[in-house]
């Protein structure tokens, strides 16, 4: 049995071992014992996390696949023959899970071959559950993972790179041609890590930090003086030097202290 790759869930199944391997080698295995895999599809990535100490649960909304990793991946034989305590398959949306009921607000580090319709919105709830989860490794559409791991400075370092580098720190780890997928996409991918910051909270308000990043990077060609103008900037504020530049030099700190200015 195989399962015929989905357009509509923005389905490529990754066909190499070696590079399933080295994602799986992406997670460090410290300070937690869940690992949660989105997407699994047919399994490549899945028979190496389970070789790995953490409980693995994998979360498909494919039905097809689910049946499929029923079949090759029985959880008695697994918990029998791995020592295991766990493996459990969900089928349902991630997006729409509360990861805090399901893991009982212990920590759980996310990994997979994302989507790449929807990788932004798995990184935003990972963000969103930073609390458990201390470690996030996956591919993304290899412009979306530069994107993230990106330093201010650069033209493509926006939004995404900000918000989740204020809580993690982010590394890009390797390359992935489209010839080891089926079918293949049309773009290379890439392998990105995030570790969580010892210290993930912020010293500002959080949905204050949010709404200053986004409204800054919706015009990031202009000052910011003029693409935060609805904030109702003093005169002397305006002054500020930091509201002569644009989003893309600041760095997330100098975010941080341009939210504290605002508020």
């Amino acid at each position: 049995m195989s399962v015929k790759a989905k357009k509509h869930l923005g389905q490529h199944f990754l066909t190499d071992e070696s590079i399933a391997k080295d994602i799986a080698d992406a997670l460090t295995e410290n300070g937690y014992e869940n690992v949660l895999e989105i997407g699994p599809g047919m399994g490549v990535l899945t028979k190496y996390l389970l070789q790995k100490k953490p409980k693995v649960t994998v979360f498909e909304i494919d039905t097809e696949s689910v049946t499929y990793l029923k079949e090759v991946f029985p959880v008695e034989q697994i918990q029998v023959n791995t020592s295991k305590e766990k493996f459990e398959i969900i089928e349902g949306d991630f997006l729409k899970c509360n990861l805090q009921q399901i893991f009982y607000h212990k920590q759980v580090a996310i990994i997979g071959n994302f989507p790449y319709n929807i990788s932004s919105q798995i990184v935003f709830k990972a963000i969103d559950n930073r609390a458990i989860v201390p470690e996030f490794a996956g591919m993304f559409q290899k412009e979306v993972a530069m994107r993230i791991a990106e330093k201010e400075g650069s033209k493509v370092y926006g939004i995404l790179s900000v918000l989740t580098q204020a809580f993690f720190d982010v590394e890009y780890l390797f390359t992935v041609p489209p010839t080891v997928f089926n079918p293949p996409p049309k773009v290379d991918s890439g392998v990105i890590r995030f570790i969580r910051k010892k210290d993930f909270t912020l010293p500002v308000d959080e949905k204050l930090f949010f709404r200053v990043v986004k409204t800054a990077f919706n015009q990031r060609r202009k000052m910011l003086r003029s693409s935060l103008k609805s904030f109702n900037l003093s005169d002397s504020l305006k002054e500020d030097p930091i509201f002569a530049k644009r989003p893309e030099q600041l760095s997330v700190l100098e975010f941080i202290s341009l939210t504290k200015k605002l508020s």
